[in-house]
């Protein structure tokens, strides 16, 4: 099966940079072995920036960008790497879920880029779009209520919405049974090109090498 083909919708107005992955004959088992690195670097972090007001720490300021590009507030609604960063500087345990997940919050704490991650099985459809959500549209999030995107960057398929740079969908959510995995680093239009690429590439090597698959896409989100 081909790969996913990735677009940005017009509403977005060029305010996104966006690199995507996939890898397929996955087996994502939990090892450990990613969240072993995940909470190394967070230990890390914790003790780097003790004291420190987040919003003073270099790199956070891209993500806060892109949100505000968009009108959110991201101290109210939170990047997923800026949580996965509060949650180490305040001594707190990631959650331990798998391979695939644990490498993806790992790359997304490492560069502070938030990172979406989805069974592509689940994906409905050939494509998927980036794009600003409908007036009260929303989805299903992973162990909380609905995930609320009208207004706000998300991205979506034939069904709907699957995800956002806060959180990923119950729908497209990857489990111990996914073969075929895609990923998505979300940066802003105007901030450093090389790190999301470099985020986008770590997640690739990854999740190739933590999950045994194959990466058979791996670029910037062009059209």
């Amino acid at each position: 099966m081909e790969p996913l083909v990735w677009q940005y919708d017009e509403s977005t107005g060029g305010r996104v940079a966006a690199w995507a992955v996939e890898i397929h004959a996955a087996t994502v088992a939990d090892t450990g072995q990613a969240f072993a690195r995940l909470s190394e670097l967070g230990q890390a972090l914790g003790e780097r920036h003790r004291g420190q007001l987040i919003g003073d720490i270099a790199g956070i300021g891209d993500a806060r960008r892109l949100y505000k590009s968009f009108g959110i507030d991201p101290t109210r609604t939170r990047p997923s790497s800026e949580a996965l960063l509060r949650r180490c500087m305040k001594g707190q345990d990631f959650y331990r879920i798998n391979e695939a997940v644990d490498a993806g919050n790992w790359v997304s704490l490492e560069f502070l880029l938030p990172l979406g991650l989805y069974d592509r099985d689940l994906i409905a459809g050939d494509s998927a779009r980036i794009r600003v959500g409908h007036e009260g549209e929303e989805f299903a999030g992973i162990r909380k209520g609905p995930v609320h995107v009208g207004g706000r960057l998300c991205v979506s398929d034939e069904e709907g919405a699957f995800g956002s740079p806060t959180s990923d969908s119950l729908r497209t959510s990857v489990s111990e049974s996914t073969t075929r995995l895609v990923a998505v680093v979300f940066g802003p239009a105007d901030g450093d090109p090389g790190r999301v690429s470099e985020a986008g590439s770590a997640i690739g090597d990854r999740l190739a090498t933590f999950c045994h698959g194959s990466l058979v896409s791996e670029g910037p989100v062009l059209s």
